[in-house]
């Protein structure tokens, strides 16, 4: 009797442990590819004649086409597929809900929340993806702990106006971008009670672990802009974390776009990016900011559903690739982070 009351007690135990471990928060924020232009089911048509206008008899997508995420799938089977290393479908080839990553999504003033999986990208677009599908994927099974993703994003917007963060107004003028303070409202709202929108996490504690960034098309079009992208660069990751924790892990999905081709001001925004990860510009970020360098996952239009360059051709390999990079690197650091 007395080893079964034992057993009983270490089984009581590790489960109010399991319950009383503190939520992984995560929080992801960006412009129009943050709020998701990756397609899973439609790709592009490898048929499709670009000399003659799209039309019923020549369609620029069809159903698991070319750089779509269901395409993905069905060529590497033995690591996305269902009893692949890294699963995204089940046996009847349903995209995968995981049940230990939530998240929720304020994408284009649309808010939907739930398990990850598909469908939290652009308002409407249920088959749709952003960075968010890869990155749930990779930190969900990494992390033993629980884990919710807050992603705010907004197509269309910049660092220099919209997510202008309030030290850049001091140093350097302006106002306080609205993308800014909303995505800071949002994000404090949600944590100040969990259970409001996740009843599963009530009484819960939450760690904010890292923030995860991809943003830089809309600066890339203006001079004046992207020469001051990265002070203002610096200075926003110095304010989220002032306001969600010192602490926290930043990741930079840079502007790749165009891969080697890239050029002008759109590769001064990126070598802006790519700066916060250099020690010896910002030994004030040294250890605990990295960059994802995203031109080696661009898709040229003819391996994928569209020719729209600044949503990446809408490339489900490549929004699913930024995500997935974002989440390794994130976990590069917090293993750090727990080394020392």
């Amino acid at each position: 009797m007395k080893l079964i009351h034992r057993v009983l007690v270490l089984f009581v135990s590790l489960c109010c442990s399991t319950q009383a471990a503190k939520v992984k928060v995560f929080i992801l924020c960006g412009q129009s590819n943050m709020v998701g232009h990756g397609k899973a089911e439609e790709g592009g048509n490898p048929r499709f004649d670009f000399a003659v206008p799209q039309g019923k008899d020549n369609p620029r997508e069809v159903s698991g086409g070319l750089g779509c995420l269901r395409a993905m799938v069905n060529e590497s089977p033995a690591k996305f597929g269902p009893g692949g290393t890294t699963p995204l479908v089940d046996a009847n080839g349903r995209w995968l809900v995981r049940g230990d990553v939530k998240i929720l999504a304020y994408c284009d003033g649309k808010t939907r929340k739930g398990g990850l999986g598909l469908g939290y990208a652009a308002p409407g677009a249920v088959t749709w993806f952003g960075p968010e599908f890869g990155f749930g994927h990779v930190v969900g099974r990494a992390l033993e702990e629980d884990v919710l993703i807050l992603k705010v994003a907004a197509g269309g917007t910049s660092l220099a106006k919209d997510w202008r963060p309030p030290t850049a107004v001091v140093k350097r003028g302006g106002v306080a971008g609205p993308r800014y303070t909303h995505m800071v409202s949002l994000v404090r709202e949600t944590l100040t009670d969990l259970s409001r929108e996740f009843p599963e996490f009530a009484g819960r504690g939450y760690e904010v672990a890292g923030f995860g960034w991809h943003q830089g098309w809309q600066d890339g079009g203006e001079k004046l802009m992207a020469d001051e992208y990265e002070a203002n660069m610096a200075d926003f990751i110095q304010d989220v974390r002032k306001e969600f924790g010192s602490g926290m892990a930043f990741v930079i999905a840079n502007s790749g776009f165009f891969g080697d081709k890239l050029s002008g001001i759109r590769l001064e925004v990126l070598k802006a990016q790519n700066a916060m990860a250099d020690s010896a510009r910002h030994p004030e970020l040294k250890g605990n900011v990295a960059v994802v360098d995203t031109r080696p996952m661009w898709r040229e239009k003819s391996v994928s559903p569209s020719n729209f360059d600044f949503h990446w051709n809408h490339n489900g390999y490549t929004h699913y690739e930024m995500g997935a990079g974002t989440g390794e690197a994130m976990l590069r650091l917090l293993n750090a982070f727990a080394a020392h």
